[in-house]
């Protein structure tokens, strides 16, 4: 899978787009997922795939020669490895294949009913 949903700080413009952007191929694509999003209170959003509603993100390719190592970084900084977040396989509202990177739990959350971590 070469693709990457994000709905939050990695998006261009935000405080982690540095992180992502060197791996980067082309342009994002505007895109959904379902689901909830939630501001957890401390600069990010927490997502919850497969439950009722929207999730207002971008998906973008990452490039071929560092898919791995861009999963590496992505992991690490996502608590993927200390199970704060962790990487899963999502199907889009455009019906493209992701990673994205799903809420493990452990923190109070607040819904942003309008599903866009850029509107909360």
């Amino acid at each position: 899978m070469t693709d990457l949903f994000v709905y939050g700080t990695l998006q261009p413009g935000d405080v982690r787009w540095h992180l992502l952007s060197p791996f980067v191929a082309g342009e994002g694509r505007p895109d959904t997922a379902g689901g909830r999003l939630y501001d957890t209170g401390h600069g990010y959003p927490a997502a919850v795939f497969g439950a009722a509603g929207t999730i207002i993100g971008c998906t973008y390719t990452l490039l071929d020669s560092s898919i791995e190592h861009a999963l590496d970084v992505l992991d690490e900084e996502e608590g993927a490895v200390a199970g704060l977040y962790r990487r899963i396989s999502i199907t889009t509202g455009r019906g493209e294949h992701a990673w994205a990177y799903e809420y493990g739990g452990g923190l109070e959350l607040t819904p942003i009913p309008s599903g866009d971590w850029n509107r909360r």
